[in-house]
């Protein structure tokens, strides 16, 4: 499934993959993501369009806010 909301998308990101959203882990992933010349983000793009990878980067600066925040583990 490929998540169309955030809650969606940080689900299957943290209960699904089992991956840990941490500032640096979303850091590393923000500088791929936002990189348009870096293979992965064409690979990326090329897959599941530009919108699917504004919404991604979007989450990952909500994820960033919220764990600032202290709202999430």
């Amino acid at each position: 499934m490929i998540p169309k909301t955030y809650p969606q998308w940080f689900d299957c990101i943290t209960r699904e993959c089992g991956i840990t959203l941490t500032g640096d882990f979303i850091r590393e992933r923000l500088s791929v993501l936002e990189n348009d010349a870096h293979q992965e983000t064409r690979r990326f793009i090329a897959c599941y369009g530009r919108p699917h990878l504004r919404n991604i980067i979007q989450w990952y600066r909500r994820a960033t806010a919220e764990i600032s925040a202290g709202q999430r583990a």
